[in-house]
């Protein structure tokens, strides 16, 4: 192992630890992880912020501006509006909402279609007198399965793509991920659904 190499899994180790702490912002943390590696010249300093111009980063932007819009236009509490009536029933809820998240999350990035629905199910479920930790795991998981399913779900799909066109000049579409990360959705949404949420530790609120 070179010099260079020990250097840069140290500085991943660090940053694991950093992001695991919780105790600076992860923006921050992962800012101080870019500009270390260039103080030691793993990363040319003329470099260091040529990734903020890639085609992947700025698809993810937009997918996020695409994602406040829809906040902004009433579309939250349209849904809010339509699965309120289910909520009473435990299992219906979360299926709903897991199903949703997934959809959400295959067509917008899936950290904004998890923003989207976080208030909708804590809202939904503490009006039907549950905590909302029963819904909030199924919830998190679907909008991360849903997001294997397109190119533009998640972002390691879209740098995937872009790294393969550098390759080979072609590029995934939009649905090439579809048939793997479909059954794998499918398969992870169906264990959240019938095993997974039952794990979910309740944590009784005290007052």
């Amino acid at each position: 192992m070179t010099t260079d190499q020990s250097i840069l899994l140290l500085i991943l180790f660090a940053l694991l630890v950093l992001l695991v702490w919780g105790r600076w912002r992860y923006d921050i943390v992962a800012l101080g992880a870019l500009f270390t590696a260039a103080i030691f010249g793993l990363i040319p300093q003329t470099q260091m912020f040529s990734g903020f111009g890639n085609p992947a980063t700025i698809t993810v932007i937009m997918v996020l501006i695409v994602s406040f819009g829809l906040t902004k236009s009433g579309a939250v509490e349209f849904i809010a509006d339509a699965i309120e009536p289910i909520s009473s029933t435990p299992y219906l809820h979360i299926a709903v909402l897991t199903f949703l998240a997934a959809f959400l999350s295959m067509f917008m990035n899936n950290v904004g279609a998890l923003a989207l629905l976080m208030p909708i199910a804590i809202q939904s479920t503490t009006k039907a007198g549950r905590s909302p930790a029963t819904v909030l795991m199924p919830l998190s998981f679907g909008s991360i399965l849903g997001g294997l399913v397109t190119l533009i779900g998640t972002p390691p799909n879209i740098l995937i793509a872009n790294y393969r066109e550098q390759v080979t000049g072609e590029a995934f579409t939009m649905f090439d991920f579809a048939p793997v990360g479909g059954g794998i959705a499918i398969c992870g949404i169906l264990f959240m659904l019938l095993i997974g949420w039952r794990l979910v530790k309740v944590r009784k609120q005290t007052t």
